[in-house]
């Protein structure tokens, strides 16, 4: 029952994330940068909830809590420069996602990755590449426990993580108990701030003055 429930509210949530979709498109007056930073709020918050009903947790493996979903950014290879993002669950536990393992765009039924070639293809997003296709410089994460950018993952308890330890025995080691912030930052210094809250994961864009 419960899991019915929880599907039933996947479908609500992908329902709401296409009229969405819809209405960024529609409005004009958008930037980028305002583009993107809704994009990504919706990416997340289909992360989050496709995490509510996807429990990773099995009793046999002791780094089961590397395959939460998870949005990472990354550096682009040095020839190209640049950084992108990925959204998937590491069910290889390997630490480097793939294609296979990276959620699908409900609409576009692209997948949210991409390789450090940073280029994209008929099964590929290209809202994941945040410099070229955004000019975006610089991202920012103020809960970061990587030596990377960043990233984001979450739970199907509903607790947020900013690290997916690669010890036995530390699945809440990193959860984030406070409030977290993704600075997007463009060339011109233009900047977005994302909000996550800690505990709960509701993710939102902070409003401007």
């Amino acid at each position: 029952m419960k899991k019915s429930y929880s599907l039933i509210e996947l479908i609500l949530v992908i329902f709401l994330i296409s009229i969405l979709y819809y209405s960024i498109s529609l409005n004009n007056h958008n930037n980028k940068l305002d583009e993107l930073t809704n994009r990504i709020v919706l990416y997340l918050k289909q992360a989050r909830y496709q995490a509510l009903i996807d429990n990773k947790k099995e009793k046999n493996q002791e780094l089961w809590h590397k395959k939460r979903w998870t949005l990472k950014f990354f550096n682009c290879k040095k020839s190209v420069g640049g950084i992108y993002y990925v959204i998937y669950s590491d069910s290889n536990m390997t630490g480097h996602p793939n294609l296979d393992e990276s959620l699908k765009d409900p609409l576009t039924k692209k997948r949210i990755y991409s390789s450090n070639s940073c280029e994209t293809n008929e099964k590929t997003s290209k809202y994941v590449l945040l410099t070229k296709e955004f000019n975006i410089k610089d991202v920012f994460i103020s809960c970061n426990n990587t030596s990377s950018i960043g990233q984001i993952s979450f739970g199907s308890e509903g607790k947020v993580y900013s690290k997916l330890s690669s010890k036995e025995n530390e699945s809440d080691e990193y959860e984030i108990k406070e409030r977290c912030k993704i600075e997007i930052r463009t060339k011109e210094n233009e900047r977005r701030e994302i909000i996550i809250e800690g505990r709960s994961g509701y993710v939102y864009k902070e409003e401007r003055p």
